[in-house]
């Protein structure tokens, strides 16, 4: 799901669609960082879904920023586009590419505690 915004309001579209893909049976838990989108009083939750917030100031515990921060700088940083579709179809473009080096993704994302 990519969204030209990033709030409470495309949290909570994330979250249903998350809790509609779970079986009726099923519980999700997300774990998620501080960002005041995430943390929002407002922020609807659907019941099926329980959020575990990490620590204040531990990237270290959340190892995807490492591969957010490589995104930016390989990909997404220093470049103009023509739109909002262009930067929509380049993200997904690299994320898939990068997401298809397994090396690069281990060295990315690994943490020793995994």
């Amino acid at each position: 799901m990519i969204l030209p915004f990033l709030n409470s309001q495309g949290v909570e579209i994330l979250l249903e669609q998350v809790s509609q893909s779970l079986s009726a049976s099923s519980h999700a838990l997300l774990i998620l960082d501080r960002a005041s989108y995430h943390t929002s009083k407002t922020l609807k939750v659907p019941s099926n879904i329980h959020l575990l917030f990490l620590p204040p100031y531990s990237p270290e515990l959340n190892p995807v920023e490492n591969l957010w921060h490589y995104l930016r700088s390989h990909f997404w940083s220093n470049r103009i586009y023509r739109g909002y579709k262009e930067l929509e179809k380049m993200a997904i473009a690299s994320w898939r590419k990068v997401c298809l080096e397994e090396k690069r993704m281990k060295s990315l994302c690994a943490v020793s505690y995994v």
